[in-house]
């Protein structure tokens, strides 16, 4: 199974692209399942999940879908050593788990994140911190792009991420992996002036050609292969570009032969 969204949904700037130009805010959601049956909730990197948020978003969304959330930054870059923040933040999902539809935490670590041993003791900490919840790590620093890493993630039970993003030196490279029965894919945009130097919505600000991304669909298909379910998540969010791109990939995975 691969299920195809986009990270994030809720842009004023995907008004009159991909959502109707008089939307709402509060129709995104709805309208957003209309056309995918995933997201990745990155709002809650910048600050705590909230109970009453994931609330209405369970309310808006069909029985099958699905969320994955990504980590707060204090999880993944500050990394403060403390049980209470990710009991926090476990509580702020909690009507995910109980709608039985959180598919995920993502932890996407900084580029400073090398591979060390401090590093690769607070991923299993990081691991047994949130128990029997399913863990999807994306590593920026392309150190930890090794067999022994790998064999790591997989004594854990941490999925790995999989990532599309510039061809620049210290940055993860395209590689299909799966280290547990989940597979991730997270497309970035391949913008590498603005990588290192511009915010981040120029960093991300980027569209995909078809032909690019169908490079991508044999080493989704390897990845699908060893796994129970595959997400496939565009952060290209500017100007809904990311919506597009989704699209796009969708309607190569629906029309394989």
């Amino acid at each position: 199974m691969i299920l195809v969204g986009t990270s994030g949904y809720s842009f004023q700037d995907w008004k009159g692209n991909f959502y109707p130009k008089d939307i709402k805010n509060h129709e995104m959601l709805n309208f957003y399942t209309e056309h995918f049956n995933a997201v990745e909730i990155n709002s809650t990197y910048y600050r705590m999940p909230e109970t009453l948020v994931f609330d209405r978003m369970v309310g808006k969304t069909p029985e099958n879908f699905e969320f994955v959330v990504k980590a707060n930054r204090t999880m993944t870059h500050e990394r403060e050593d403390s049980a209470s923040v990710f009991d926090a933040f476990k509580e702020g999902i909690h009507p995910l788990i109980e709608a039985n539809k959180f598919s995920g935490l993502l932890a996407q670590f900084p580029w400073s994140f090398k591979n060390t041993q401090p590093n690769r003791a607070y991923l299993a900490q990081f691991k047994d911190k949130i128990g029997d919840y399913p863990l999807i790590v994306e590593f920026r620093h392309n150190s930890w792009i090794i067999e022994p890493i790998f064999d790591l993630l997989r004594r854990l039970d941490i999925a790995y991420c999989a990532v599309d993003e510039p061809r620049l030196n210290g940055l993860v490279p395209p590689i299909a992996v799966a280290t547990n029965n989940l597979g991730y894919v997270r497309f970035h945009g391949r913008n590498a002036e603005s990588w290192w130097s511009g915010d981040s919505s120029k960093r991300y600000d980027y569209l995909y050609t078809q032909q690019e991304l169908f490079e991508w669909l044999p080493k989704i298909e390897t990845i699908e292969k060893s796994t129970d379910k595959t997400f496939v998540f565009f952060n290209n969010c500017h100007n809904s570009q990311a919506a597009t791109n989704a699209q796009m990939m969708l309607s190569f995975i629906n029309n394989r032969s």
